[in-house]
């Protein structure tokens, strides 16, 4: 009876599109190397391997939701950080660090066949789905943030339940599946707000796509929109009764005035990048919550803000950096594109780097920051040729990617609105990435797109292999 039953369960999971018999490769593959991974991190470096200097940052104030029901930090409303990751990670980590880490990888894995899943649903073809699960079951970042308790993991399995939902909403035109979509998409913002204009944009490729039926051209945009922004204004709600603040997460405010801001004064006066952060009162994220305009030496800087709200001190963040920002269009933009090349090219080795070095990541990253890509290229492979060879491995491996990539975007139906879709949405990160991200851009902020990249992989390889057949 119980082989009947495991029967009868593989055949309803094959019809409802969620498995396959040949999945299982894949998916053992990224379990073994995530494991693989998470052990050799807790062997050469100790279980706080798995904690990051933004860790505390999310702990905190889930901790405080959790056990108390307030989303607080530092005893004061948390604006910085959206509940998401907060509470998943309060939840995930009552065993330890270790449990948290482990829930980490499972998402990563589930990850692997929500990419197969969208893959399937955008080509119709199984051995490209098969091919893209393979290929990310591999992918750097992933397996790198795979066990590290940072956002992006949760983020992008949320964020690929929505976008494998808005892909069955384009084939089969059911409102419902929208309306799902668009509850995975708050959920994701939740965990990380770099989604937050998101739905702006898809509806209004939904409207440009949808214009000439008379029944989606404008219930598709509003079914998305309705399912999305209650829930990100409730959140804002919160923000304003609580402390007065009206947006939906102060990390803007944050990276414009440490980060933006002062990479244009450093490029402006031809100094340190880190010496001008410094000088406006920043504090690492390493040993606080995250809060920075509460601390001592940020407040010394600004003795009249001691008694302000945390509306105030973000307002006043916001105007002095936009002030910098304006008189310097052309300085900004230049560090933008910088970010963006960052961004993409980045070979995202992180957490190979510990095994290879346990000393601070910190460090090897900031060569390149603050020598620039040449410079702080030849005093890494001079310090660390072993991390440095293992950059240059992973670089190959991303431009493969890459090339492979642009062949299976090339060889697309330019009609294909899967296609538009995908692109579409790698270019909001890519741009979100370049403009918000500050001199902290680096391949993690490629992670949303990276399961595109694999995608459009897997159809480039496939249809190589196909044309050298013959």
């Amino acid at each position: 009876m119980s082989i009947e039953l495991r029967e009868l369960a593989a055949k309803l999971a094959s019809e409802s599109g969620w498995w396959t018999p040949r999945l299982a490769g894949p998916l053992i593959a990224a379990t073994a190397v995530r494991l693989a991974l998470m052990v050799l991190l807790i062997v050469r470096n100790g279980t706080g391997a798995f904690s990051q200097s933004d860790t505390s940052s999310y702990l905190e104030p889930g901790r405080n939701l959790l056990l108390h029901g307030r989303f607080v930090a530092d005893g004061v409303p948390d604006l910085v950080r959206t509940p998401g990751y907060p509470f998943f990670l309060a939840v995930s980590s009552l065993g330890g660090l270790p449990t948290a880490a482990i829930a980490n990888v499972i998402l990563s894995i589930f990850s692997v066949v929500l990419v197969w899943k969208l893959g399937r649903t955008v080509f119709g073809d199984d051995r490209i789905a098969l091919g893209a699960a393979w290929i990310f079951a591999f992918e750097p970042v992933s397996v790198t943030y795979s066990s590290v308790l940072f956002s992006e993991t949760l983020f992008l399995a949320l964020f690929l339940l929505s976008m494998e939902r808005m892909a069955e909403f384009i084939r089969g035109r059911r409102l419902p599946v929208l309306a799902v979509a668009g509850l995975w998409l708050a959920a994701a913002t939740f965990v990380r707000p770099v989604t937050y204009y998101l739905p702006f944009a898809l509806a209004l490729g939904l409207l440009a796509v949808y214009l000439r039926v008379p029944n989606l051209r404008w219930r598709a945009p509003a079914v998305l929109l309705i399912s999305v922004l209650p829930w990100l204004a409730a959140w804002q709600i919160r923000n304003w009764v609580e402390t007065g603040y009206r947006s939906f997460s102060s990390i803007t405010e944050i990276n414009l005035y440490f980060f933006n801001a002062p990479e244009v004064t450093a490029r402006l006066e031809h100094r340190s990048f880190s010496d001008v952060k410094k000088e406006l009162g920043y504090v690492d994220f390493t040993n606080h919550s995250g809060q920075d305009y509460l601390f001592a030496p940020y407040l010394a800087l600004h003795p009249e803000q001691t008694g302000w709200s945390q509306a105030q001190r973000l307002a006043f963040m916001h105007t002095e950096a936009v002030r910098i920002i304006r008189a310097h269009p052309s300085v900004y933009l230049s560090a933008c594109l910088a970010h963006l090349f960052k961004t993409v090219f980045d070979p995202g080795a992180g957490s190979f780097d510990a095994l290879l070095n346990p000393g601070d990541p910190r460090h090897i990253a900031g060569l390149i920051m603050e020598k620039g890509l040449v410079s702080g290229g030849l005093v890494l492979a001079r310090e660390y040729p072993l991390i440095a060879a293992e950059k240059a491995a992973f670089a190959v491996v991303l431009l493969a990617l890459y090339l492979f990539a642009a062949r299976g975007v090339y060889r697309c139906d330019m009609r294909n609105p899967y296609l538009w879709l995908l692109l579409g949405i790698s270019l909001y990160f890519l741009v979100v990435s370049g403009a918000v991200g500050g001199a902290g851009a680096d391949a993690r902020f490629r992670l949303p797109v990276m399961p595109v990249v694999c995608i459009f992989a897997a159809a480039g390889i496939w249809r190589t292999k196909a044309v050298a057949r013959g």
